[in-house]
């Protein structure tokens, strides 16, 4: 597996993005499957494993932290704190007070069975903390060893240069991929310009962009995807000349759409790193392979320019997203 770095991490090309291994995605498989597979994706190339406190909560970082024990030092493990406030009982709520963040990255540690974090993302940011505190707080936590690299999720262009001036940034981790593009203009430039890792979460659009979901499907309450503006019906249709693309491309390419996607993403910055999650080994396979695959010019050329101008159906991610 070719690697890639995230400021001073040297991380697998491809990540796994593993929070549908416990939520938002249906019935998951046992837990002792997802921890064998896990560990295969590590086998395969894989060093960046992507969790969040939320992810449950909790219990995403608790199965990540059990596959990963035995082969902690050659893994690099990202979380993120900001979504769980310690002392309210509602679960998910922003929430990035420097005690807060301390309390719990301690429990995201015991989770995850190691003494530190290798990259440690604020989930999304706290219009009630100066971003200079949230990023004062975790250089702390870099200080005494139990953080290695600071990153935000979500996070704009403004915001982003603030929290640097305090801690370097080392990744930021926003919706990027061939349907969501609102990180170009502002956001890209931004850790091009400041020598920032960039790590595309739904790098392929939830599954939409592999062309395996078809305009008429429809998705259960245990599916997030059933509460998400672009996986209407309607807007399916109406997306779905961006799957057509990318599938007359990989007929081209000797690829699957999956992995165009995926190697559009990462012919965009040298410092991108896509996180695809999946818990089906013949899926990882595919996305893996993409850190192989050289599209032409003019593929590029072509997947570009049609979907910056093609008008998407459907706000992004739940609809509310917005950067901070």
């Amino acid at each position: 597996m070719k690697t890639r770095t995230l400021g001073t991490l040297e991380v697998s090309a491809i990540g796994l993005g593993c929070m549908g291994m416990s939520i938002n995605y249906g019935p998951s498989p046992e837990r002792a499957e997802l921890i064998s597979f896990t560990r295969r994706a590590h086998e395969l190339g894989v060093t960046l494993f992507d969790t969040a406190q939320i992810y449950g909560p909790f219990t995403n970082e608790d199965l990540v932290g059990e596959a990963l024990e035995p082969i902690r030092d050659q893994v690099v493990i990202s979380t993120k704190f900001g979504l769980i406030d310690p002392d309210v009982k509602q679960r998910r709520r922003l929430c990035s007070r420097p005690d807060a963040i301390r309390r719990t990255t301690e429990d995201s540690l015991k989770r995850l069975r190691t003494d530190h974090v290798d990259l440690l993302y604020q989930h999304r940011v706290d219009p009630e903390v100066p971003i200079e505190d949230v990023a004062g707080t975790v250089k702390e936590l870099i200080d005494e060893g139990k953080v290695l690299a600071f990153g935000l999720s979500e996070a704009g262009a403004d915001t982003i240069r603030r929290a640097h001036a305090v801690q370097p940034v080392s990744a930021v981790q926003n919706e990027y991929s061939l349907w969501a593009r609102e990180s170009e203009p502002e956001v890209l430039p931004t850790c091009r310009e400041l020598g920032i890792g960039f790590v595309p979460w739904s790098p392929l659009g939830q599954g939409f962009l592999t062309g395996a979901v078809a305009t008429t499907d429809t998705f259960g309450a245990d599916d997030i995807r059933s509460r998400f503006p672009r996986f209407t019906p309607e807007a399916l249709e109406a997306n779905r000349p961006i799957v057509d693309l990318v599938e007359r491309v990989a007929e081209r390419a000797g690829a699957t759409p999956a992995q165009v996607a995926l190697a559009w993403l990462l012919h965009q910055y040298e410092s991108i790193v896509p996180i695809p999650g999946t818990r089906k080994l013949h899926r990882l396979e595919e996305n893996l392979a993409a850190a192989d695959l050289e599209l032409g010019a003019d593929d590029l050329k072509e997947l570009h320019e049609a979907t910056a101008a093609f008008s998407i159906a459907g706000a992004r991610g739940s609809g509310h997203e917005q950067y901070g």
